[in-house]
């Protein structure tokens, strides 16, 4: 009950100051509700929030990020509560919010709603989706050429390599099904560890893991766990060993001991929505698409690392990248084609 007082005043107080402008701006606040992990994470919600700051600054209509302590048990409440107070745009960038925000949009067709990472139906609703599994494949067929290159520092002579995602969740299988694709077109042998963290904000708990996954002979682990994944990145470090970051270029987290990181342009679908929801352009019952052929995903410059990585993985990552936008290669889409048979 406090925390649904206290956001309910959050709510209120952006509103009474805001509404001047608002109605100068010929549009209602914007609301960005964050996922679990919160703001701080240095991955998937700061990228997206970074990209609804510019979007508001750069149309000049009010708005707010929103948090909670329980953001998937109190979803519906939230958004219910976001409408109700007169909030035009409401974008989540939680996973579990679809369903219940596929109902609301029928009761609340004023306002426009935004689902990441999934499609929904309705008028009023757009669908953000983006190819992680391409990006991912990508970033596995480059663990998978490094992972026994014992000129490299860090590495070992053993085919081990390791993901470790925040919970089990088709939204995160994407990730870990792309990457083990990637790697297994190197080499059917190679063996991925996977595990899952149950947990997007736990640093410490992400650390022990990943050490873990290093005693036992990987040298590679991504990170697919939000905040979680700090400490995967920070293992990577203390173990000499390399991580690879998610969502944002997370390279200069641990200099040297990132890989690289599969990057997902969050903030920029972000910031194109609130532009055109400013503009009275919502993109409702749409879906929006943002993989390597629209340049949606995609590994980082790797600054810190690409000196030490031979030329030769980076061209065969690169061609097998011109493959996939081709469409010579289909990279296995949980969320649209249910799980593959090398998963289950």
């Amino acid at each position: 009950m406090m925390k649904t007082t206290i956001l309910a005043g959050a709510i209120a107080a952006l509103l009474t100051g805001a509404a001047t402008s608002a109605i100068a701006a010929d549009a209602k606040p914007a609301a960005l509700i964050i996922a679990q992990g919160g703001l701080g994470d240095g991955s998937w919600n700061d990228t997206a929030n970074k990209g609804f700051q510019a979007g508001l600054k750069k149309t000049g209509i009010e708005g707010r990020p929103i948090e909670s302590k329980d953001v998937v048990a109190q979803g519906e409440e939230i958004m219910r509560r976001a409408a109700d107070a007169g909030f035009g745009l409401i974008m989540s960038l939680e996973w579990i919010h679809g369903e219940p925000m596929e109902k609301l949009a029928k009761d609340y067709p004023d306002s426009g709603w935004v689902i990441m990472n999934q499609t929904r139906k309705g008028d009023n609703v757009a669908s953000v989706v983006f190819a992680e599994h391409e990006g991912s494949y990508l970033a596995g067929a480059l663990a998978a050429q490094v992972t026994t290159d014992t000129s490299i520092e860090g590495i070992n002579d053993k085919p081990i390599i390791g993901v470790i995602g925040g919970v089990k969740a088709p939204g995160i299988d994407k990730f870990i099904i792309g990457y083990i694709q990637g790697a297994k077109a190197i080499n059917p042998d190679i063996e991925v560890k996977v595990a899952y963290a149950d947990s997007f904000g736990d640093p410490a708990k992400g650390q022990q893991m990943a050490k873990a996954m290093f005693d036992e002979g990987a040298d590679i682990v991504y990170q697919v766990a939000g905040g979680t994944g700090i400490g995967i990145i920070e293992a990577a470090k203390a173990e000499g060993h390399y991580a690879i970051g998610v969502d944002t270029d997370q390279d200069g987290m641990a200099p040297g001991h990132v890989l690289t990181s599969m990057i997902k342009r969050v903030d920029v679908a972000v910031e194109n929505l609130v532009e055109n929801y400013a503009k009275g352009e919502f993109p409702g019952g749409e879906v929006l698409s943002f993989g390597l052929v629209e340049n949606g995903v995609a590994l980082s410059e790797m600054k810190h690392t690409k000196d030490r990585i031979p030329a030769a993985y980076l061209e065969k990552v690169a061609s097998m990248q011109a493959s996939i936008i081709k469409g010579e290669t289909k990279v296995w889409d949980v969320t649209a084609s249910g799980y593959p048979d090398f998963f289950k």
